[in-house]
């Protein structure tokens, strides 16, 4: 369209006018002598002005439009109507379900209890944000008939690319490899475990959620309680609690990040003052690829064989702890899911997704003790990789940027709460 502008008429004769003319430098009495030539001048130098004015901005016009405009994505998110209140935030003041406190149960069956009934309620939390669909419910068993689990998983939505919020329910024989590992990483274990006569029982719920918009944070948390018995026998040798939380941005915004950090840290609080100092160090010890020099996000808090206090004690821990992931996370979703992007923000979250299934992959416990159990659900154990990743060579964010800024951040460890 610019091609077709034409400079208005009078600029035009302007223009004419202004091109090189020779003057006599001699009086004109009828043209009203010196005084009238220097105004005839100082027009037609105005003009040329007019005429260069006009010129560049039409060459800035043609620039701007011949300038490839980078396309902004995610424009389904821009309909989504935000919640004005999240399901199961308020769950510090919400009665407490009948197995918080129903001491005539068995553990493992309260705790049973407590990851169906945690995986419902953030199920419930997750839909409130999300249009376009619901989480498919898959139930499956075992083959051997020693447990089952409820696999609760969402792909392509509109605001979750992938997200798994998945329970299990399953004991069986311990094989030498758990044996080993568990040996190798707790020496009360090792003492205690002397023989490889050994089954297990375990109850857990584990999450990761992948959002769309590469500026929602990635999270991540399980909890689990693990028993350890003698072949033959029905009371433990061994019990302990393990979990946590820890969140993985492409994008920092520090605070999301310090609200993540804190909501967990008051729910440590209540229970031991020491706990978040400890889990935090042992999350930012735990999610490390080691390999590339940073952790695999910006932290939260990470234990395993906890039995520092009674079952009770720690039971409760878990409780609270468990549902502030849901008060610490859904909102920072919220808050960020219909902010607009384009393919360069998407790029750089498809590599950190990337280094997001190395760790998993590479040194996830978790996924190495699942893949190791005879007759393990593949599909759910690798629930936890993204639906998409991008590996690109020798990527090398700019100096300075959003995204080196990221890195920056996840090569060393920082303090988020008070």
């Amino acid at each position: 369209m610019f091609a077709r502008m034409r400079i208005p008429q009078t600029a035009g004769r302007l223009a004419r006018a202004a091109r090189p003319r020779l003057y006599s430098t001699k009086p004109n009495p009828q043209a009203g002598g010196p005084g009238l030539r220097k105004a005839e001048i100082a027009v037609f130098s105005l003009a040329g002005v007019l005429v260069g004015t006009l010129a560049q901005q039409i060459r800035n016009r043609r620039t701007q439009a011949e300038a490839p405009v980078e396309k902004a994505l995610g424009s389904e998110l821009s309909e989504v109507k935000v919640p004005v209140s999240i399901p199961y935030t308020d769950y510090e003041t919400s009665p407490k379900p009948d197995y918080y406190s129903d001491t005539s149960r068995p553990m493992h069956e309260r705790m049973e209890s407590f990851v169906l009934d945690l995986q419902d309620r953030l199920v419930t939390a997750l839909e409130s944000l999300e249009p376009s669909k619901k989480f498919l419910r898959d139930r499956w068993e075992r083959e051997d008939g020693k447990g089952y689990g409820i696999s609760c998983v969402i792909q392509d939505g509109t605001v979750f690319e992938k997200a798994g919020v998945n329970v299990s329910v399953i004991s069986g024989k311990l094989t030498p490899g758990q044996l080993q590992s568990m040996r190798a990483r707790n020496p009360k274990t090792a003492q205690t475990l002397t023989s490889d006569d050994y089954e297990f029982r375990v109850a857990g719920v584990s999450v990761v959620i992948h959002p769309r918009n590469p500026y929602a944070p990635t999270a991540h948390k399980n909890y689990r309680r693990f028993e350890v018995y003698k072949k033959g026998s029905d009371t433990p040798v061994m019990a302990w609690f393990g979990g946590g939380a820890d969140l993985t941005p492409a994008y920092l915004f520090e605070d999301d990040v310090k609200y993540f950090h804190q909501t967990l840290k008051d729910a440590c609080d209540k229970h031991d003052p020491t706990y978040y100092a400890r889990f935090k160090k042992w999350c930012d010890t735990y999610f490390t690829n080691i390999h590339r020099n940073e952790t695999r996000g910006v932290g939260g808090i990470f234990f395993d064989d906890l039995e520092d206090k009674s079952p009770e004690e720690l039971f409760h821990f878990a409780y609270d702890s468990g549902n502030s992931f849901i008060k610490a996370y859904v909102p920072l979703v919220a808050k960020r899911m219909t902010m607009p992007y384009t393919q360069r923000e998407r790029d750089w979250q498809l590599i950190r997704r990337g280094h997001y299934a190395e760790f998993n992959l590479v040194y996830d416990r978790g996924t190495k003790f699942g893949l190791m159990t005879p007759g393990a659900r593949i599909e759910s154990i690798l629930m936890s990789l993204p639906l998409t990743a991008r590996w690109e060579y020798m990527n090398k964010p700019e100096p300075g940027s959003p995204e080196d800024k990221l890195l920056q951040t996840v090569r060393k460890t920082s303090e988020w709460a008070h």
